[in-house]
């Protein structure tokens, strides 16, 4: 019985975000983002799917159970969160999460990679990260114009 209930769920998701699917962000606010500044009081987070990964599956990005968008192949998000456990999650059948324990000031870089509708998630070097990004990616705004970011 549960299996039908996370089906339903999962195809109600998909649905209500394929109707409203991320806006690329502006080239001013991609390049802003790619400066990799960070805030005093707040955790940043930069999720990125490599132009490598090809593969057309689409998935949909959380952090503790908070929509933040739909992932694509050479794309990333900037995720700016208040300090503490923060949990990377997919949903429905897609059951892939990383945990990324937040400090103020920090910044960290996830690689994400989706595989039959389901994602993998690796913490990468600090290093790394900013020249994936640097290289393969365009940022993809987090959240439709005034809505709030996470930070409280």
């Amino acid at each position: 019985m549960s299996r039908i209930w996370t089906g339903f769920l999962a195809i109600f998701v998909l649905l209500a975000v394929g109707c409203a699917s991320t806006p690329q962000a502006t080239p001013e606010r991609d390049a802003q983002a790619k400066q990799f500044t960070t805030h005093p009081d707040a955790g940043t987070i930069y999720v990125y799917r490599s132009e490598t990964d090809r593969l057309d599956d689409e998935t949909v990005l959380f952090i503790d159970g908070r929509i933040v968008g739909q992932t694509l192949p050479g794309t990333y998000f900037r995720i700016d969160t208040v300090p503490g456990r923060r949990i990377l999650h997919g949903v429905g059948v897609d059951t892939g999460k990383i945990e990324v324990n937040a400090r103020p000031g920090a910044l960290y870089f996830v690689e994400l990679y989706v595989i039959e509708a389901r994602s993998h998630y690796r913490l990468v070097d600090e290093r790394v990260g900013r020249q994936r990004i640097a290289k393969c990616c365009v940022m993809l705004e987090a959240w439709a114009p005034g809505q709030r970011p996470l930070i409280r």
